[in-house]
């Protein structure tokens, strides 16, 4: 599929310091439109980046009925954009879609779309190490209209961002003891917007208190761990690596998934079970707690050196980690194409030529 391109008259991007990128501020020149009408997709286009005009009674701006997704693309020596697994990004989009009672994105077109916009705006990937071309593709109910019900027109979206890093440090986290992100048989897995929107207080008092993200715990008990507020999350203990199982209650993190696979091609034995926070003090009292790290799109891999479950504090040096750096230093070997890729999880856009 040729996918029409409006192309912008004049390039922003002379007036960009890619040695100073704010994570999300800064767009690129151009954006993805395509619009579900009448039960199918219409015709998509790419053109200059530009506003929306909504109306007041929009669906999803009193409803909610919006998902998203994260990846990014990185750049190889000889300027070619390189993107990571790409098709698990649109086997995650549409599994949110499904559980927010939206049509599914066709693979072809939500593919061909990324790497026509990539590769349109490839000089806008920062050279930097560390840094990349964040690619936002989103979905929102359209219709005019209040009642609580399933719009039956939407609007899918894909732009970009250059950015740095998303934490440039170590990161400390305060356990949830009395907010909760979700539970079962809810959204917990989707990638919908009121899960970001209801976890923005806690996160708000977290950081009043001195802490970086809240690390979220199960609906019940306050017992067992979910999921960090920007990412998925692995302890190190006694050598093993552990992080909480898929229950439908966190996202099924695509870096995460990677973790795993790289992990046990290593040779490391990985758990994937309930984690209790018992757990996790037991083995910081005895000196088993080696590691804790946070894995995500736009987190990649950051260290935690600080854990607060209430009054009880655990402080970790993160310069003696091992297998966080590892894994760092192998994602981002992988997007810069200085290691072998075994998985198969990257993808070179090639030159295209455009439907003008």
């Amino acid at each position: 599929m040729a996918i029409k391109v409006h192309q912008v008259k004049s390039s922003r991007l002379s007036g960009i310091d890619f040695n100073n990128l704010p994570f999300g501020k800064i767009c690129s020149d151009h954006m993805f439109e395509m619009n579900y009408i009448d039960g199918k997709w219409q015709e998509g286009e790419i053109r200059p980046l530009q506003n929306f005009s909504i109306h007041p009674a929009n669906l999803t701006l009193h409803y909610g009925q919006s998902i998203f997704e994260g990846m990014k693309a990185s750049i190889l020596k000889d300027g070619t954009p390189l993107l990571f697994r790409l098709d698990k990004h649109v086997e995650r989009m549409n599994a949110s879609a499904e559980r927010m009672c939206m049509p599914a994105v066709p693979g072809d077109i939500f593919c061909e779309a990324i790497e026509t916009l990539v590769d349109l705006d490839r000089d806008w990937i920062p050279p930097t190490n560390g840094s990349a071309l964040y690619i936002r593709p989103y979905m929102f109910a359209t219709d005019e209209f209040i009642g609580v019900r399933p719009s039956e027109t939407y609007k899918f979206v894909i732009f970009t961002c250059p950015v740095g890093p998303y934490y440039t440090k170590p990161v400390s986290l305060l356990a949830a003891d009395k907010y909760v992100r979700a539970t079962n048989g809810g959204v917990g897995e989707a990638k919908t917007a009121g899960n970001y929107a209801a976890s923005l207080y806690p996160a708000k008092e977290a950081k009043e208190k001195g802490y970086d993200q809240v690390m979220w715990m199960d609906p019940f008990e306050f017992k067992y761990i979910q999921e960090v507020g920007t990412m998925n999350i692995f302890f190190v203990m006694a050598g093993k690596v552990y992080t909480p199982n898929l229950n439908g209650t966190i996202l099924k993190g695509i870096t995460r998934d990677s973790v795993i696979h790289i992990l046990k091609d290593e040779g490391y034995e990985v758990i994937e079970a309930p984690l209790s926070k018992e757990q996790i003090l037991e083995a910081h009292r005895n000196g088993e707690l080696q590691e804790v790290f946070g894995s995500g799109t736009a987190a990649v891999i950051s260290h935690v050196n600080k854990i607060a479950f209430g009054e009880t504090i655990i402080n970790l040096n993160s310069e003696e980690f091992k297998i966080g750096p590892f894994l760092k230093s192998y994602i981002e070997g992988l997007r810069s194409g200085v290691r072998e890729d075994k998985f198969n999880w990257t993808h070179k856009v090639r030159t295209l030529e455009l439907a003008v």
